[in-house]
């Protein structure tokens, strides 16, 4: 099996690892799960975390193929536009994003019809689609549950699942957002669990739970179907939807949920300027 470098990148604003993900025979790579720093009290954003990407790629001499989201994000913007204009590459996600799409659009009072007249994103990937980095064989899975348009990424011996599992003492991703579902979560992760007990499983966020002292990117299908504390290979479908409900209804909105999904379903491009040249976020008020 292809051994792909990974290299992982962490904003521990928003606990968030992004990564590159490189064939070496032939420089190609892609970036997967980027961040564009947001300050939410002055609504300005930096690139200072888009730096270190475009810092190493440009030391190891990769060629950047793709930028991939697994999702989109509602705890920070990504910074796939910033990224593209200063390395290239092919911004991708699912072609289910147009589920994301609408349902936000509603929410945002955003004019749906806009995204199918001039998709935001460059490429848009059919369920379980092959692809190349260079000569890296790579390939998604469908696994939504947390959002409907979430892809994992398999590259080599490498997945890169977003936000379905976490570490296994900290577990699974929430799946109250519009169009979330814990029963589509515990399907996706089965499919996860058949692929080989060896495969690298790197994730996006970590949030280092009491007991462990540093934040953490990787582990293995093995040891998540041993030991995550709420979906290992011995948790029921049932039992799991009862606990995922129940938590969720105890969690709070993430902080940059409602900057961040108005940018990220429209490919990380900011609104358009107003008369006055100035760009402006939307916030519906009362809604979640």
């Amino acid at each position: 099996m292809q051994q792909p470098l990974v290299k992982d990148f962490f904003d521990e604003n928003t606990n968030t690892f992004s990564y590159v993900v490189a064939d070496l025979a032939t420089r190609q790579c892609a970036i997967i799960d980027s961040v564009l720093d947001y300050d939410a009290a002055s609504a300005t954003t930096k690139t200072t975390n888009a730096y270190l990407i475009i810092d190493y790629v440009l030391a190891q001499n990769f060629k950047v193929q793709w930028i991939l989201e697994t999702h989109v994000h509602a705890d920070h913007m990504t910074a796939a536009q910033y990224l593209k204009s200063q390395l290239g590459g092919t911004i991708a996600i699912s072609q289910k994003i147009s589920i994301v799409q609408e349902t936000f659009s509603a929410i945002y009072n955003f004019d749906f019809k806009k995204f199918n007249e001039n998709q935001p994103f460059d490429y848009l990937f059919e369920d379980h689609e092959h692809f190349k980095i260079g000569e890296l064989d790579a390939y998604n899975i469908p696994t939504p549950g947390h959002t409907p348009a979430c892809l994992s990424y398999v590259m080599g011996d490498a997945v890169f699942v977003g936000d379905t599992l976490f570490m296994p003492d900290y577990g699974s991703a929430r799946c109250d957002f519009p169009k979330g579902s814990a029963a589509a979560l515990y399907d996706s992760v089965q499919k996860l669990y058949t692929l080989p007990d060896n495969m690298r499983m790197f994730l996006c966020h970590d949030y280092k739970p009491e007991g462990r002292n540093e934040y953490v990117c990787q582990t293995d299908i093995r040891t998540q179907k041993q030991s995550n504390i709420h979906l290992n290979q011995r948790v029921s479908k049932d039992s799991f939807i009862k606990m995922r409900q129940e938590r969720d209804a105890t969690l709070a909105m993430p902080k940059l949920i409602l900057p961040s999904i108005q940018i990220n379903m429209n490919g990380g491009n900011f609104p358009e300027p107003e008369s006055n040249g100035i760009r402006y976020l939307k916030i519906p008020f009362n809604y979640f």
